[in-house]
């Protein structure tokens, strides 16, 4: 549990220093490599996510894939419908309980996997080489570290905290949604 009070007056660490930019920098960086070819086969990011994911399993009932993915399960939902239709994956439901379905890549998602691929892995090359071996490595050690010691952390939980007047005005309701101004 986080030790922070309402109230209290704290410095925020610089900006550079802050993880969540730090590591969007990163993504962003990366991802700048791959857009271009993802572009070029006409699939999304998230698209390419879930290719990639099911390519290395049989099939996957959805609530699994959308945590394999980071997706959420209604963005996943739309995802799939869309990956359906252009006939990349396959849907299939679970026999003994119908509001549970399996997914599975179609051969026409592993023909366009297998025609991704090449550049795929010549990014992945290039973005070693200008790095460095032991720093990519390193870089994704230090991720599966960070992802295992917080994952056995207890979930944040700021139920019962009561803001100051002032913040709460400025806040509005965080109850649902966006943050609203009152009338």
């Amino acid at each position: 549990m986080t030790s922070a009070k309402a109230g209290v007056n704290v410095k925020l660490r610089s900006f550079s220093r802050s993880l969540p930019m730090s590591l969007l920098l990163a993504r962003e960086a990366v991802m700048t490599r791959f857009r271009p070819a993802l572009k070029l086969f006409n699939i999304t990011e998230q698209q390419w996510r879930v290719l990639r994911a099911l390519s290395s399993v049989k099939e996957i009932e959805v609530m699994e894939l959308a945590k394999a993915t980071s997706l959420l399960a209604p963005s996943l939902s739309r995802i799939l419908r869309d990956m359906e239709e252009r006939g990349l994956v396959e849907r299939r439901q679970v026999p003994d309980d119908l509001r549970r379905s399996l997914i599975s890549i179609s051969e026409d998602g592993v023909k366009l996997i297998d025609a991704v691929a090449p550049y795929s892995e010549s990014i992945y090359q290039e973005i070693t080489e200008t790095v460095g071996r032991d720093k990519m490595d390193l870089l994704q050690q230090l991720c599966r570290d960070v992802v295992t010691s917080l994952s056995q952390l207890p979930a944040t939980d700021y139920t019962g905290v009561e803001l100051d007047a002032d913040i709460l005005r400025i806040v509005g309701d965080s109850t649902r949604g966006r943050p609203r101004l009152e009338d």
